[in-house]
């Protein structure tokens, strides 16, 4: 988390808007063979709560039950250059958006781990919009046979430290005309964080 008070928010409804936003994350723990990250679409429970899978092979797999443990969610990002300030005798820095969560991770059952499955691919299949792909398209050996191969988890959110670094130490012009910059560079869901934060 970046130091500076001014990047942070204690908004919780904005924070999950963003973890649900991006549905995917990094889960990271330190095993008996040293610090592991397991990269995971996230889905957000509904009562403080991430649910995730990873492979059974995963290196995480074995130790994360009853482990506390880190999820990062990383939000959109850009370089800011001095050309972009009214004085350019100044220095390259970035914008971004960036979530750490932490907390007590417990072992989905198989109920559990199919309802997130199936939840998972409602609301990722709806962002695509037109015809949805469904799970019973695929055969149910098949599916039992890739279902041996997953775990799935819930990390219960005890602690939220967000940043949201998007220019506030600049003037108000200032800040419109960086996010007109990163828009003109690619990067308009980036201007629409600054404009939506920084309003």
């Amino acid at each position: 988390m970046h130091p500076n008070p001014l990047f942070r928010t204690d908004d919780r409804e904005l924070i999950e808007s963003i973890v649900a936003e991006a549905g995917f994350g990094m889960v990271f723990l330190t095993t008996p063979d040293g610090p592991r990250v397991a990269h995971v679409p996230l889905i957000a429970s509904g009562d403080g709560a991430l649910r995730f899978h990873i492979a059974r092979s995963n290196a995480l797999a074995a130790h994360l039950d009853g482990a506390k443990a880190l999820v990062v969610v990383n939000g959109p990002h850009g370089y800011v250059s001095p050309r972009w300030y009214p004085d350019r005798a100044s220095v390259p820095t970035w914008d971004y958006v960036a979530i750490e969560l932490e907390g007590a991770v417990t072992r989905l059952d198989d109920e559990g781990l199919e309802a997130l499955l199936h939840t998972s691919i409602t609301q990722f299949e709806d962002g695509l919009g037109g015809e949805p792909w469904l799970a019973s398209e695929t055969p149910d050996s098949h599916w039992a046979k890739l279902f041996k191969g997953i775990v799935g988890f819930e990390l219960a959110v005890e602690t939220m430290r967000p940043t949201l670094k998007l220019s506030q130490k600049q003037p108000a012009p200032v800040r419109e005309r960086i996010a007109e910059e990163h828009a003109a560079h690619g990067n308009p869901h980036l201007a629409g964080w600054m404009r939506k934060v920084t309003a």
